[in-house]
């Protein structure tokens, strides 16, 4: 069972030694006493909120106590923090700070490791596009895939579909680029035109755009070489 310290708001003095008024302090046999009186003035105080610190500092000290305070409104005692012998809250906090610093690291490990799997995954989206769409020039399906594959932004590249380089999924990324880029889509919906009024003005153009691009770009052939026969 934990030794229990009263946080009081009262002006309340030690019955012993009338030192006060106290901030902390014991009850025994019903009259407050300080910590010094009750050998735990050598304890200091951790409050609560860090979960980790806390239960080392408890396991690390010999001695310990649970600082309370009465909270008036919800008529009960509520716990603020501990006491706990410096020692073992300095093993704590250097515990909890190598904690730390593996996590950062670890962290920084999987930043790394998500960073080399979405450039992966940009570069095989963009090659899709290219298959799909052989006429579409290569810096544009490097865009286009950049755009649709930004890791948490929602967009197709991030869907099950789009991960999986479904067709479709793909098709719609590259659909969508040309409606904003190659078009004055943007500029409809400022104007207040709806969404679905302005795709349906745009369809052809967009779609010629597409059509054009599913057509592979002429093959360059090296000029013949005179000949040499007279």
């Amino acid at each position: 069972m934990s030794l229990v310290v009263f946080e009081s708001r009262k002006q309340i003095h030690c019955a012993d030694c009338r030192q006060g008024p106290l901030r902390h302090l014991v009850r025994e046999s019903g009259v407050p006493r300080c910590l010094d009186c009750t050998d735990l003035g050598h304890l200091v105080y951790l409050p609560r909120g860090d979960t980790a610190l806390t239960r080392r500092s408890r396991e690390a000290s010999s001695l310990c106590a649970v600082v309370v305070r009465f909270n008036r409104r919800r008529h009960r005692y509520e716990r603020l923090g501990l006491l706990v012998e410096e020692a073992a809250l300095a093993g704590a906090e250097r515990a909890c700070l190598a904690d730390s610093e593996a996590r950062a690291r670890r962290r920084e490990r999987d930043r790394r490791q998500r960073a080399a799997e979405d450039t992966r995954f940009t570069a095989a989206f963009a090659a899709e596009i290219v298959r799909l769409f052989p006429g579409c020039p290569a810096d544009r399906a490097v865009a286009i895939a950049t755009h649709a594959s930004v890791r948490g932004s929602g967009r197709v590249g991030r869907t099950a579909a789009g991960r999986a380089l479904d067709e479709v999924a793909v098709s719609v990324a590259v659909r969508a680029a040309v409606r904003h880029t190659d078009t004055e889509y943007d500029a409809l919906l400022m104007a207040g035109v709806p969404r679905f009024a302005a795709r349906a003005r745009l369809a052809a153009r967009i779609d010629a755009v597409l059509d054009g691009w599913r057509t592979p770009p002429p093959a360059h052939t090296s000029p013949r070489a005179p000949d040499p026969s007279p």
